[in-house]
């Protein structure tokens, strides 16, 4: 199908940015790398009448790795975050969830800001920002303020965000050295939406858990932050009795819906499974 008629507006800078969402106001709607808006658009399930595009600020571009900390601007694409050897190395799971998104045309096009600023419960990158306790930087005419991902998502498609604030950047602390990470995610096929994923991060000492993040994706309204089952393995040696009851505890506040990934039960029954995966990867790469 074709979009509905729209006016197009493409800022040179954030501050031009925000006056015009500000003046726009509910007709506008920011397009990033546009992989979520457009398919709604041609659907006619979204129809903004305004189309404020972001890719002209450079200033969103930014990856900055410091002393402990990591910003990422909003409009860095997921090929940039693949093709960061110094993010890599500082933030393992961004590459590794980044190269399982769609394909490689997408990853050129997609964002960061985009994929976790939506609230589709399908995207991949907000349950990594739950894990890694992120904070999303937003900015609007009234200043800026910062929200953290696991406060941000409210329900499907909704989020903290007011309709005039643009999401700006995203910080996160540096995981601990030596720490254990891994996003598994189950899909039909290249290129899909998970049918069920998890994100872990953890870290051993002695030979126990010290600290476990436990995140998941598509079994819900909106990303899942699983305290429950990170709680579970504290402690722990992160043994198979450890592992069942994390992996429990994850199912339980998930409320997969059936779609044509598989009835609900079924996709409770994969989650299960890449949370066990999951966190047998992360523990296998912990030091």
């Amino acid at each position: 199908m074709i979009p509905g008629a729209f006016d197009y507006h493409r800022p040179q800078s954030l501050a031009d940015a925000v006056k015009l969402m500000d003046s726009l106001g509910d007709e506008a709607t920011i397009l990033a790398g546009g992989h979520s808006l457009i398919p709604l658009m041609k659907l006619r399930m979204a129809t903004p009448e305004h189309l404020v595009d972001l890719a002209g600020l450079g200033e969103l571009r930014r990856i900055d790795i410091g002393s402990g900390a990591v910003t990422l601007g909003a409009m860095v694409t997921q090929a940039e975050i693949i093709a960061s050897e110094a993010l890599a190395a500082a933030v393992p799971i961004l590459r590794e969830a980044s190269a399982q998104i769609a394909d490689p045309q997408v990853r050129n096009r997609g964002t960061i800001g985009g994929n976790v600023a939506n609230g589709d419960p399908v995207n991949d990158m907000p349950a990594i920002m739950q894990a890694l306790d992120a904070t999303f930087v937003l900015d609007g005419q009234a200043g800026r303020r910062e929200v953290k991902a696991r406060d941000f998502y409210q329900g499907a498609y909704v989020t903290a965000r007011e309709s005039n604030e643009i999401l700006t950047a995203i910080r996160m602390a540096t995981p601990q050295a030596g720490h254990g990470w891994a996003y598994e995610k189950q899909k039909r096929k290249i290129g899909d939406y998970a049918t069920a994923a998890a994100a872990v991060i953890l870290t051993m000492a002695g030979g126990q858990c010290s600290s476990a993040s436990i995140a998941l994706t598509n079994v819900g309204e909106t990303a899942l932050f699983a305290e429950d089952a990170g709680a579970a393995l504290l402690g722990t040696a992160l043994d198979d009795a450890a592992i069942a009851k994390a992996a429990a505890a994850a199912k339980a506040i998930a409320n997969p819906s059936a779609d044509g990934r598989g009835p609900a039960d079924f996709r409770l029954h994969v989650l299960g499974m890449m949370v066990r995966r999951a966190i047998q990867t992360a523990h296998s790469r912990a030091r």
